[in-house]
Order: structure tokens, then sequence, then C-alpha cells
């Protein structure tokens, strides 16, 4: 006489269905010593019923007039607990593999990033993965089911890839030092600005503009790459270094 689902939270209210014969009748089920509530006797081989609080491994019966069935195994899980999320941001097109440490995730079916949902694979009962899905910029819950019940409280912030548009002033000398604005959108987020590969310092004004301070660099036309945790984007040729006057 199988059940299904045969695990449910410990707090109850998992709805099972149990499978048998000569189930017509059926005045009560049992999970342990505790009765179950909203029995429903589907047909003579199918019985509903919502499970009732408790603990641990118990054995759910089913009582007709003609007696109570022998008992089979139910597991009540308790409620999942996250403790760590890495990393704990990413681009608004999703993709990004996360890692969420806690406990009780053995039974996990679902993460929910915001109104977004994803499956997660079950690596071990202190640890899931699961790929983001996409989402609008901006922080948002994560919960996750398990047969337990959910959780929340950690955060997933949505980064927008950043776009440049311009470079302000575009040319200074090589010796670097000059101070520049790049304008453009998503650069709230900013970790990095780089002139031809080299690192600059630099300061998030707003989200559509960063200041940076050229770092030395050889005479010519250079790229300057704006990056977040969603991606990077290219001003081509956005600065060019000016050679010193030679007498």
């Amino acid at each position: 006489m199988p059940i299904s689902p045969n695990q449910g939270s410990s707090g109850g209210g998992t709805l099972v269905t149990i499978t048998g014969t000569n189930l017509s009748g059926t005045t009560a089920v049992r999970f342990g010593t505790r009765p179950a509530t909203a029995v429903t006797n589907v047909s003579p081989t199918q019985v509903t019923a919502i499970s009732p609080s408790g603990n641990g491994a118990v054995g759910v019966t089913v009582t007709t007039p003609g007696g109570t069935s022998n008992p089979i195994p139910f597991f009540y899980v308790g409620a999942p607990f996250k403790q760590s999320v890495s990393p704990t941001s990413g681009s608004t097109a999703g993709g990004e593999t996360i890692t969420i440490n806690g406990t009780g995730f053995s039974s996990a079916s679902s993460v929910s990033f915001g109104a977004n949902t994803a499956v997660p694979t079950v690596v071990s009962d202190s640890q899931i993965t699961v790929l983001a899905p996409a989402g609008a910029a901006g922080a948002v819950g994560i919960t996750v089911t398990t047969a337990g019940g959910t959780n929340n409280g950690l955060t997933y912030t949505y980064v927008a890839p950043p776009t440049v548009t311009t470079v302000t002033p575009d040319e200074g000398p090589t010796s670097g030092g000059t101070a520049v604005t790049v304008a453009g959108t998503g650069l709230t987020s900013t970790t990095s600005v780089t002139f031809d590969g080299a690192p600059a310092p630099f300061t998030v004004i707003s989200d559509t503009a960063v200041s940076a301070v050229t770092p030395p660099g050889a005479a010519g036309a250079v790229d300057v790459v704006v990056s977040n945790d969603a991606g990077s984007a290219t001003a081509v040729d956005g600065f060019t270094y000016l050679a010193g006057p030679g007498i």
C-alpha cells in the first residue's frame, strides 16, 4: 500500500494519496498515533488525507469497517535553513550558477528569486546549486522550497550589464593622470575601469556616470572598458594618449 508523497513538513498540512485495496468506507487515517484530517475516500483503491504535525518517521494506517491496515512509512521533514548564498549578484539575463548553503536541503524542489522560480540541484542536505533565472535589475529575496516547507531571508541582486556612450575628455598625455568622465548606463555597480587593459582608479558618480583617472599608456587610441558583475562595455578607441613634444 504505497503513499505519495512519502514525506512532508513537520508542521503538517501535506496532502497525501494512499493507494491499496478494499479502502471503501475508510473511517480514519493515522500518522503514527495522530489522526489525519480531510480524509477523502476517492475510490475502493485510493484515499487522500492531510497529514497532522509530527517528527521523524511514522507509520501511516488506514482504518475501514473491515479493520486497520499494516503501517507504511512517512517521513517528517523540518523546514530548510539558509546560511549563505554565493555569488550574491549577477546579470539580469540570468544563467549564473548560485550555491546556497544551509540545512534541510535534501528534498529541495524549487528556488525562487523574487517572482521567478528555478529547479535546484541537490548536492547534499547542506548545499544546493541553481541557475539564476532572468530578472529585473535590483535586489530580490531567495526562497527555498522543500518537503519540509519554505525558507527565505537571503538576497540576490540582479545587475544590468553596463553601456558606455562617451569618455570626456577623450585625450590626454601618455604620463596618465587625466581625470575623465565615462558616461553610459548600468554604472552603479562598476567593478573596474581599464584603459588599454590597464586598471584605472575610479569613482561611481551615478548609474550613468563614472569618473576615472587615466593610468600611463603608449601614444595612440586605446579602448576604454567598464565592467560589473553582469559583464563589460567597451568604448573602442575611446581615449587617445598624446605623446609629449620633443626638441
